[in-house]
């Protein structure tokens, strides 16, 4: 059931009644062991004081390896021999801590793994930080990634913020790193995307943030830089909403309509849709600033950039011609980042993955009732969102 080689035995199997128990006592067999460094032969100079593994349990009963193990020279000095069933320092076997691994990726929560497991929290905790310590060292520099995009998360209350960089294509977390100055973006890019790959990404999708644009010009200075296309329709929509209340204050019929301008024209409902042809009809202001959102959707989707900076041109020069002062302020934003709007209506890169990931970080942060440490919390996403490879290679 261990699995073990030729060179270790069962000594002995202890089973306490009282605390529900088994101990499981191993013993290596022979006179000399594989040096820790080179995996020479060497001979034995003598053993460890007796160790203690926490491991599957048998029945309802905790189980646990001991183990005096072996030590031999080194290079190094005296070292300790490498036991197939633990890594080194831990006192946990390998198949622990995949089951540890499987339960939380289930339940999603350190404090019921722990609870289901009769662990510690710190030990459920630990696993999380080894998991995904050792996933990012399976993926260092074996990545290269076309579309990337860079967005901001809060982490606690106030004004603390991470910067999130993720795989579109996958649907992955990247990393992430504390705050969400261009110091911080660079630090994270650079970690991330080696210098050999960066010529390999193509467009990096973010919003208007001025310290990610400059981060992406400094390290990604061949990539597309793209504006991704929720926040602009999601400023047009604070513009047509502003209009309305502004509108709304001199006239009663707009009021209760905010989701009528907001929502999807097809998503209506019938009563929706009777009293928004019977308002556009009446030609209020807000009504123009709608028509104004609608016809840069239109614009989404050009063949190419020329094409599509010839388009914004106009769009923004009609919008400054209505003199709806939200929509102009709208208008001279884009007009502002022209390169990344342009490009947003031309590339199919976006943040709608990057949205979903903070809504899955969002659950991360709820589950666990919020973290005190960044440590914590970048361990527990990537875990959970960062699609590592996780398990240990000697669990199986």
């Amino acid at each position: 059931m261990l699995n073990l080689d030729s060179h270790w035995k069962v000594s002995s199997v202890d089973v306490d009644m009282g605390k529900e128990e088994v101990e499981v006592s191993l013993e290596f067999i022979g006179e000399r062991a594989c040096c820790p460094i080179t995996s020479d032969p060497r001979p034995i100079y003598d053993r460890r004081p007796v160790r203690r593994w926490r491991h599957l349990d048998t029945l309802q009963y905790k189980t646990f390896i001991c183990c005096r193990v072996p030590r031999v020279h080194t290079m190094e000095g005296i070292r300790s021999v490498k036991v197939p069933w633990a890594g080194d320092n831990e006192r946990h076997t390998f198949l622990f801590e995949r089951l540890a691994i499987d339960l939380l990726l289930a339940s999603k929560n350190q404090t019921r793994t722990a609870k289901i497991l009769r662990c510690g929290f710190d030990v459920v905790n630990r696993i999380i930080h080894l998991s995904v310590e050792r996933g990012l060292h399976r993926r260092q520099g074996d990545k290269t990634y076309k579309h990337i995009c860079l967005d901001e998360k809060s982490f606690r209350k106030g004004h603390s913020y991470v910067s999130v960089l993720s795989d579109p294509l996958e649907g992955n977390v990247i990393d992430l790193v504390e705050g969400r100055k261009k110091e911080s973006a660079i630090e994270l890019i650079k970690k991330c995307i080696v210098p050999g790959r960066r010529r390999s990404v193509q467009t990096v999708s973010v919003d208007m943030w001025k310290a990610y644009m400059g981060a992406v010009h400094d390290t990604l200075p061949t990539a597309k830089l793209v504006h991704d296309r929720f926040h602009l329709i999601r400023y047009l929509n604070d513009g047509v909403d502003k209009v309305r209340r502004r509108e709304v204050k001199r006239e009663e019929e707009l009021k209760n309509t905010r989701f009528i301008w907001l929502k999807n024209k097809m998503s209506l409902t019938d009563e929706q849709t009777i009293t928004f042809e019977h308002l556009t009809k009446a030609n209020y202001e807000v009504s123009r600033a709608w028509r104004i959102k609608e016809n840069f959707r239109s614009l989404i989707g050009r063949p190419d950039v020329k094409d599509a900076f010839g388009m914004l041109i106009d769009w923004c020069a009609q919008t400054i011609r209505s003199g709806i002062r939200e929509m102009i302020k709208v208008a001279n934003m884009f007009k502002s980042h022209m390169s990344g709007v342009a490009n947003a209506m031309v590339e199919s890169a976006s943040n709608a993955m990057a949205e979903r990931l903070n809504g899955k970080i969002q659950l991360v942060k709820t589950t666990a009732r919020g973290y005190r440490t960044f440590k914590n919390f970048r361990s527990a996403v990537l875990f959970f969102n960062g699609g590592l490879s996780l398990y240990p290679h000697n669990s199986r």
